[in-house]
């Protein structure tokens, strides 16, 4: 399903972490990431995949820290998965701090938000319905 509202194609954002490898395995549990490569003695970069979502996790440095190292929120990645409510289960039992409750939002997404061991916000989402953007509000400047 498609949603005018919130389109997703690919980006590959790039995650600092204190410690790559140890979020790599907590991604991996928690959210079901699989591994694609890593690099670095020790490691510095690892990508990652959840279905067609890729994620780069590299090094803290002094450019750019985790939201632990700054005791502040830096981003939210939203990433599209095919059952939102079974990753919502899973992610609930393995214990992760749930920061938004499964819901459908105004724009036509079913999603929910969680923290991740550093602190970076995540929502998971799957398109619920095709909503206009004009309809929740929005004003919208390109026109397809």
């Amino acid at each position: 399903m498609k949603n005018r509202s919130v389109p997703s194609d690919i980006l590959l954002p790039h995650v600092s972490y204190q410690d790559p490898a140890a979020a790599c395995d907590w991604l991996k549990r928690f959210f079901g990431f699989e591994e694609n490569y890593r690099y670095g003695e020790p490691v510095s970069g690892i990508q990652m995949y959840l279905g067609q979502a890729y994620v780069m996790l590299h090094c803290s440095k002094e450019c750019c820290a985790s939201p632990a190292q700054l005791g502040q929120w830096t981003q939210m990645l939203t990433v599209f998965v095919d059952d939102v409510d079974a990753h919502y289960a899973k992610t609930q039992a393995e214990g992760a701090k749930i920061v938004e409750e499964l819901h459908e939002t105004v724009y036509g997404e079913r999603q929910f938000g969680v923290e991740d061991l550093e602190g970076h916000k995540w929502l998971f989402s799957r398109h619920a319905k095709d909503v206009d953007p004009s309809e929740w509000g929005a004003t919208v400047y390109r026109k397809k």
